[in-house]
């Protein structure tokens, strides 16, 4: 009876530590999920100009395929990679993060060319057959799969950067925890975007009061020019997240400029306009570093169209995707 008594007093033992870390699993899954909530939010602007243009029906799949791309990004690859560089190679975690952001900052100035010069790229135009909805959709995945990449890794960064200091374990399911439940809130919140014109028109045509079905033709009529601000508003969110990701890896490597010139502008102008001052802070923040952002991104198109992809090509044998 004794042995058993202890036995029981052992897995007592065991369940006070196991809840014990749960409740810091969760408390250091919410100060990070805190922490990455502006990237999340420029990851939920980015999502959707993805899915624009497509036929409703293929809206929700190509959604769920970037999702699960996303979780495999977040899980499978920068996890353990985000771990291992914290123990390891600590130095190397914001030069890595600054590649990603110059990336970025391409993606969104290419956008931006392209938008200003429709036939900027004719051997691309010739190369891409947008006649072929599967070849679209492949491409229009990937890419979506790969700036999500840059985007979960700032994610991660910052979570891992906010989680306090345990053991490794108790780290990795943080990490893991935040990485799936932002991923469920990011594409659930996308896929309820792009089906808003759906739900609107159940309304308009099934609901049982006037003002309701109103409210649905309302939102038929509204989503469409949402899905096109909601793409514009993704490639500027790509050129002020690279933007910032940048000025913020300088100002950590000790190059304190421009960072320090923008946070003082920021600041000032919340000074003088202090009923809004969050939002006017974060405004001046953003545009200084989108223009950042785009000026570097028109930089590194024509290197990396006449140099990097060239030589990227000539090594895989395969050309660059179109956007």
């Amino acid at each position: 009876m004794s042995g058993l008594l202890a036995l029981l007093d052992d897995v007592a033992a065991i369940a006070k530590v196991a809840a014990a870390s749960v409740d810091d699993i969760v408390g250091a899954a919410a100060k990070a999920g805190a922490k990455a909530a502006g990237v999340v939010i420029d990851d939920t602007a980015v999502t959707p100009k993805y899915v624009h243009g497509f036929e409703a029906k293929r809206e929700l799949p190509i959604i769920w395929r970037i999702a699960k791309g996303s979780l495999k990004n977040k899980l499978i690859i920068l996890l353990p990679v985000a771990l291992a560089l914290t123990s390891f190679l600590p130095q190397a975690i914001t030069p890595l993060l600054m590649l990603g952001g110059a990336y970025l900052c391409f993606e969104g100035a290419e956008k931006v060319f392209h938008t200003l010069f429709p036939h900027g790229d004719a051997e691309v135009d010739q190369d891409f057959d947008t006649k072929d909805p599967a070849r679209l959709e492949e491409e229009k995945v990937a890419g979506a799969i790969k700036t999500d990449f840059i985007l979960s890794a700032e994610i991660m960064t910052i979570a891992l950067a906010a989680i306090p200091e345990a053991a490794i374990w108790i780290e990795a399911i943080t990490l893991a925890l935040v990485g799936t439940l932002i991923t469920v809130g990011v594409y659930g919140s996308v896929a309820l975007i792009v089906k808003m014109d759906d739900i609107g028109l159940f309304m308009a045509r099934r609901g049982n009061l006037s003002i309701t079905r109103a409210l649905g033709r309302g939102l038929v009529l509204a989503m469409p020019k949402l899905m096109s601000v909601l793409s514009t508003v993704g490639t500027l969110a790509m050129l002020w997240v690279g933007g910032q990701i940048l000025t913020h890896g300088l100002d950590t490597l000790g190059q304190h400029e421009p960072y320090a010139t923008i946070h003082h502008w920021a600041v000032a102008a919340s000074e003088a306009v202090p009923q809004a001052a969050g939002l006017v802070e974060w405004s001046v923040t953003a545009a200084c570093d989108g223009i950042i952002g785009l000026v570097l991104g028109m930089i590194l198109i024509p290197l990396a169209t006449k140099i990097i992809i060239p030589a990227w090509s000539a090594i895989t044998g395969k050309k660059k995707a179109a956007h």
